[in-house]
């Protein structure tokens, strides 16, 4: 017969004591998180005060006695106590009023509100929990870690001592009773010091499969209560022909609660000592960071003198945002590097770098933006060594392309939609202003070198833009959907160049355009329903009407270089990617939409058409100062045909292509086609590209690339993966790489090599070898071997 029995704590506040231990004992397994991380859990498992006075427990026991010359009180059979969310049962507790002391026997089983799982034989406590002891101790948590220890006991109220403790991750249900996890971690002894917030580990070793692997005479780390700690975390390991061997050993400096610094020393034997720093600060409204790293080479004959021609080499980087207000942030990203190969030759850097670097200050409302931002750019492209591109007074041999690169300083943008609406729709307004300087013409020429094609010009240039646009959409009884539209650009240029022969705008500082355009898109839904599922057919027509673009071929172009025609951009008004180049003349765009989808879950959609150029003066039949639309497909009046493709089955099989058809023909010009399937224990994706000639930018023949990956998984937790890029047109491989890797509840292990002839770095072949191993909740180490090139 079960006794349930509601009791205030009030009147008995020894019989908190159980459940303030064990509760505190389910946390105690957080006692192996690395130096710099923060945990919930702590090893002190005796540390627990004792519940509120207004809490209800609630207690179960099949007998239930009070011995009163002993004052003690005894629960047998079944016991079970809730209090607060928590759940205790045993065989037996005892609470001896005369001594403080409690004690829980038999199967002693514990559930706190966290989810954590305590099971011990055998529980004391005292009253005030400066003395503790726990037999035969299993903590399980719910990130599947565990805990076991052959007794546990706390003294003087303030140390706590595991002996023969055990930590390790749940293993997998399918595991063999009784059969050793993967990996676990065994010490002798472990000491929790609470005053000075230190675990030690007496002589700790990582055991795999049961067997002993690494030996360490002892090991410290702070206690999951200080969620940073100063100390050294898991190194990891570089092998490189060009670097030799070399270990990065890291040490994190906690230096207050809100700002930390790393240092990594990495001794190579070819090359000498790298040393890189981490420096983190964090404010109340936003943080930042500045890194830093660099080496004095001993044998920099090994890189090739156009990746470097120092001896010293480094490079620093620094990122930053705060929350100036509400609505405005300002921040940074700012990488400076000693030579263009240095984050490719040691690329084993905890912080690495970007080639683009950007300042910026935005506000962001429901209805406007406002951006300022400044770009620099640090290229790792090698300079040109052939002359087959040379243009008359601008060749690139022998020039530094780095020279080429502008500084932006600012781009501006501006954005606003009208709240209420005009002439019954939506007016929006953009805005745009840019200026940037370079410090050489950036020039190749296709024939020979007299023509030259521009791809930037030296000196400063800068543009302001203004856009204006107005649209309505109009529904009728039948569906078709009707939409006017209107928008108004105008733009004025300024150009300062040493250079007299390169534009028209020689002896002219300021010019300005304005693009006027009316327009109407118009398309009719129609939907037919059929047992198992719908489908859309969709005519869309679009016509534009504007005078023709003023000034073409005589203005840089910076921004609008870009040239894709899909079916993206078909309906489009405007196709060109940027500011500087304005579509003009008369155009129509029709195209038809379809859409399949069935109630099995098959989904199919396609878009197919083209653009037509009705009057006036055709912006992509004249060339700029580039060249680059004269091949895109829109250069003639009746412009190449466009379509896409999107299938999506329910077993697991994907497939998406664009396509650009000739308009003679029908033959391809441009093509792209992915698809992705996982069946069974074999996951795979296939991509396949393929770029018609493009004679006016320089690109006499085709390209044509195919690219495909596949895992397959060969047990339950092997697995081996490669990939392989091929270019079709040249016979030959572009990259390729193949691994292993293991992966389980607690373990992880990959092995990987791959190689790369796409870099344009002065190097034919870069080869990377990658071997890296994680222990789930302690941390990963890795081996790279990286710049090994032919």
């Amino acid at each position: 017969m079960t006794f349930p029995f509601f009791l205030n704590t009030e009147t008995w506040a020894g019989r908190a004591c159980l459940l303030a231990a064990v509760s505190a004992l389910a946390v105690s397994a957080g006692i192996l998180t690395a130096p710099h991380s923060a945990s919930a859990q702590n090893l002190d498992f005796f540390n627990s005060e004792a519940p509120a006075a207004d809490e209800d427990l609630l207690l179960e026991a099949n007998n239930l006695t009070y011995d009163f010359d002993r004052d003690i009180i005894t629960a047998r059979g079944e016991v079970q106590v809730y209090y607060d969310g928590n759940t205790v049962q045993a065989a037996q507790i005892v609470f001896n009023r005369g001594t403080q002391q409690l004690t829980a026997t038999g199967n002693v089983i514990f559930l706190d509100t966290e989810g954590n799982i305590l099971r011990t034989e055998e529980l004391q406590m005292s009253e005030d929990f400066a003395q503790a002891f726990a037999r035969s101790l299993q903590i399980d948590m719910p990130n599947r870690t565990r805990l076991i220890a052959e007794q546990a006991t706390r003294e003087d109220g303030n140390v706590t001592v595991v002996e023969n403790g055990v930590y390790t991750v749940y293993t997998n249900p399918s595991r063999p009773a009784g059969k050793a996890p993967l990996w676990r971690i065994r010490s002798k002894t472990i000491v929790h010091d609470k005053q000075e917030k230190v675990i030690r580990f007496e002589q700790p070793s990582l055991e795999f499969y049961g067997q002993p692997v690494l030996y360490a005479p002892f090991l410290s780390m702070p206690d999951p209560t200080v969620k940073r700690h100063s100390g050294f975390l898991i190194p990891n390991w570089v092998i490189a022909d060009k670097l030799g061997f070399g270990a990065n050993i890291p040490y994190y400096w906690a230096l207050s609660p809100h700002r930390d610094l790393t240092t990594t020393f990495t001794p190579l034997t070819r090359q000498g000592l790298f040393v890189d720093v981490d420096f983190r600060q964090k404010f109340r409204r936003g943080d930042f960071s500045l890194s830093a790293g660099g080496i004095y080479q001993l044998d920099p004959d090994q890189f090739n003198t156009q990746r470097a021609d120092s001896d010293m080499r480094g490079a620093f980087r620094t990122t930053g945002t705060f929350n100036v207000t509400g609505a405005w942030n300002l921040g940074w990203d700012v990488t400076y590097k000693s030579d263009r190969a240095f984050f490719e030759d040691y690329s084993f850097t905890s912080w690495g770098g970007n080639e683009t670097s950007r300042i910026y200050f935005e506000g962001l409302t429901e209805r406007n933006a406002l951006s300022f931002n400044t770009y620099g750019f640090q290229i790792a492209q090698a300079d040109y060594t052939s002359s087959n591109f040379n243009a008359d007074g601008f060749s690139p041999v022998g020039s530094n392309l780095q020279s080429k690169q502008p500084l932006v300083l600012p781009v501006v943008d501006y954005d606003f939609v009208f709240a209420d609406p005009v002439l019954d729709g939506e007016l929006s307004l953009a805005a745009n202003f840019t200026s940037l300087t370079r410090e050489e013409t950036d020039a190749f020429s296709i024939d020979g070198g007299t023509n030259a094609r521009f791809r930037g010009v030296d000196g400063t240039f800068s543009r302001l833009s203004v856009d204006g646009n107005w649209r309505r959409t109009f529904v009728d009884p039948l569906g078709q959907t009707f939409t006017p539209f209107a928008y108004m650009k105008g733009d004025l240029f300024f150009l300062a160049s040493p250079d007299a022969d390169v534009t028209a705008l020689a002896g002219e500082s300021f010019v300005g355009r304005a693009m006027p355009a009316i327009g109407l898109e118009y398309s009719y839904p129609i939907i037919a329903s059929f047992n198992g599922g719908n489908q859309i057919f969709e005519p869309i027509a679009q016509i534009i009407a504007r005078p023709n673009e003023q000034r073409i071929g005589e203005l840089p172009n910076e921004d609008a270089q870009s040239i894709v025609f899909d079916t993206t951009t078909l309906f489009d008004t405007d196709k060109f990617s940027g500011f500087d180049r304005a579509e003009g003349g008369t155009r129509l765009n029709v195209g038809l939409n379809y859409k399949l989808q069935l109630n099995s879950g098959h989904y199919l959609t396609g878009l197919f058409g083209r653009s037509y150029h009705l009057a006036g003066e055709n912006s992509y039949k004249v060339p700029d100062i580039l060249g680059a639309t004269q091949d895109s497909g829109l250069e003639s009046d009746l412009s190449d045909y466009v379509g896409s493709l999107y299938l999506d089955t329910k077993y697991g099989v994907k497939l998406g292509t664009q396509a650009r058809f000739d308009k003679d023909d029908f033959s391809i010009n441009r093509l792209q086609a992915q698809a992705s399937a996982i069946y069974g224990p074999v996951v795979s994706s296939v991509a396949y590209a393929f770029l018609d000639a493009q004679p006016n930018v320089g690109i006499d023949d085709t390209r044509e690339e195919l690219l495909g990956s596949a895992s397959l998984r060969l047990q339950e937790n092997w697995r081996v993966f490669g990939s392989m890029r091929y270019d079709l047109q040249n016979s030959n491989v572009v990259q390729d790489g193949v691994g292993v890797g293991y992966d389980d509840e607690g373990f992880s292990l990959s092995l990987s090599y791959s190689e790369d002839r796409s870099r344009n770095d002065g190097d034919t072949t870069n080869r990377l070898l990658f071997f890296r191993v994680g222990l789930r909740t302690l941390g990963n180490t890795q081996i790279q071997s990286n710049a090994i090139n032919n």
